[in-house]
């Protein structure tokens, strides 16, 4: 049985993880943590210092300037912590950095497995269809409340075609400023905006003559709860040092 502190269970993705812990016979919400009181059947606090349950990890699905007290709390208690907050600063990710040679630290831009799959599968092949003159894109899109393009997702798909080429990409993302064709060694990067989209992306790749698309379509924030709650299963015991949804996918 894992025992799960929730950062931000009044959120509407600490609702959705809740519900689906709730239904889950091997793990169990020990405590949660947000700053507007909610009403649950376990613990609930406002100051995430007043937290004194045991648990085996913690899982945070908050606002970035709330992750550096997670990591605090998750040293100070020698507590694994899943990082689920995106948008976070320079400053906070090296702090996850060093508080990951003391405790396990987990973090990916996206909690989904099949999003992952895809990463997984971009750094194994992009090279042979990159080799094979394929020119590569992609397209984000999203509901009209995101504030960040491209979405993380985006770019940690990205960032796995440019490891599967050898990193030889240079991201581009605005083609009206300059009026040119596009080079070999350009990746493209395009997001949308509207309506209620939870999250669509796809990874292009235009070869002469033929087309392969990797696409990935999330009709629900519920995926994102299930990644969250495996990664919380998986990292659980684990010893100090940093995981992410690659290190799921490996045990899967």
């Amino acid at each position: 049985m894992t025992k799960i502190i929730m950062h931000g269970c009044n959120g509407k993705m600490g609702q959705v993880i809740c519900g689906l812990v709730k239904d889950d016979p091997n793990a169990e919400i020990a405590a949660g943590i947000d700053i507007t009181a909610c009403n649950a059947p376990f613990p609930t606090y406002t100051n995430i210092n007043d937290c004194d349950i045991a648990a085996d990890v913690i899982i945070d699905f908050s606002t970035a300037k709330a992750v550096p007290a997670v990591i605090e709390y998750a040293l100070a208690k020698k507590l694994p912590a899943v990082i689920c907050t995106t948008g976070l600063s320079d400053e906070t990710l090296k702090m996850m950095e060093d508080a990951s040679k003391v405790i396990p630290v987990f973090k990916s831009a996206n909690m989904s497995v099949g999003i992952n799959l895809i990463a997984s599968l971009l750094k194994k092949y992009s090279d042979v269809l990159y080799e094979n003159g394929f020119d590569i894109e992609i397209v984000e899109r999203h509901h009209n409340q995101k504030i960040d393009a491209p979405s993380g997702t985006a770019l940690m798909l990205a960032d796995a075609v440019n490891e599967g080429v050898g990193n030889k990409l240079e991201y581009v993302y605005d083609r009206s400023r300059v009026r040119e064709k596009r080079t070999r060694n350009q990746l493209g990067l395009s997001a949308v905006r509207g309506g209620t989209i939870v999250g669509d992306h796809e990874v292009i790749f235009a070869g002469k003559d033929e087309v392969i698309e990797f696409t990935h379509s999330a009709y629900s924030k519920e995926v994102f709860a299930v990644g969250a709650v495996k990664a919380a299963k998986f990292i659980a015991g684990k010893p100090a040092g940093k995981y992410d949804m690659q290190s799921v996918m490996e045990e899967i």
